[in-house]
């Protein structure tokens, strides 16, 4: 196999390199909204000063600030004044939970499936690609995100998704499957996931896992992609199947969510 990839450090580093092309607010708060979203950047940790911020994303002061501004509106960041003061990450879920509900009644079937599609396409190539290039190292880092995989919620479960992925398109060696696997899963990833409320779903999530990094073990680029696009697929189903009962007439009368489904 060949040389293993930096491994503490690969997403994260993503998050806070150059941005390419005109330095808009827009396009720095996208990125750290897709990272806080997709978990790389996690509840309570402290962001880089506004200063720093501009300085690692290429842009001017100005513009960093006008983006903290911005999540602070979304309610993704907190900034706290004084000696141990600074901008931290932050994040409702339970207003997330309704968010993104609402965003799956807003969106057509012919629209979820192509968000599934291209996901698809990212992180199944992404997954032939590491299986091809992935070191010793690589693999063992890949085992131990599995092993350490918290399935006892659906949040747990989310996030052991978002990490294995991201790591995946770490192991690819390719800076541009990373940003787009980062992008996508913070404009589908809480979609596609949402089948995760289901224990059923959450095993089936491990047995994907497993299955990726059999094929990776193995060398099988083939194999390693056709486990990660079946694993999409399901969870596209389910997502349609859920689109269905939130639009049914019975869906005002139906409970509210359960507590195990509300953790993140």
């Amino acid at each position: 196999m060949p040389q293993a990839t930096s491994r503490s450090d690969a997403t994260r580093a993503v998050v806070f390199s150059p941005l390419e092309g005109a330095g808009r607010a827009e396009l720095v708060e996208q990125r750290l909204t897709d990272a806080i979203v997709a978990g790389v950047l996690r509840d309570g940790e402290r962001l880089p000063s506004e200063s720093e911020l501009a300085k690692r994303l290429g842009v001017a002061v100005v513009t960093a600030r006008e983006a903290l501004v911005a999540l602070r509106d979304k309610g993704l960041v907190l900034t706290r004044r004084g000696r141990d003061g600074g901008s931290f990450v932050t994040h409702d879920r339970d207003a997330s939970m309704r968010m993104i509900d609402a965003r799956v009644r807003a969106l057509s079937r012919i629209e979820l499936r192509d968000l599934s599609l291209h996901y698809a396409a990212i992180a199944g190539m992404a997954a032939e690609v590491a299986a091809d290039r992935a070191s010793d190292d690589d693999l063992a880092s890949l085992v131990e995100l599995d092993a350490r995989a918290d399935l006892a919620s659906a949040g747990g479960a989310r996030r052991a998704v978002g990490r294995f992925q991201l790591e995946i398109a770490a192991v690819s060696q390719s800076p541009r499957l990373v940003h787009e696997e980062l992008r996508l899963q913070a404009e589908s990833g809480p979609l596609l996931w949402l089948c995760l409320r289901e224990q059923a779903y959450r095993d089936r999530s491990r047995q994907a896992r497993v299955e990726v990094i059999e094929s990776i073990r193995g060398v099988d680029p083939a194999r390693a992609r056709r486990a990660t696009t079946e694993h999409i697929a399901s969870a596209t189903e389910w997502l349609i199947d859920e689109k269905a009962r939130l639009e049914s007439p019975e869906q005002g009368q139906q409970p509210a969510p359960r507590a195990e489904d509300r953790r993140g």
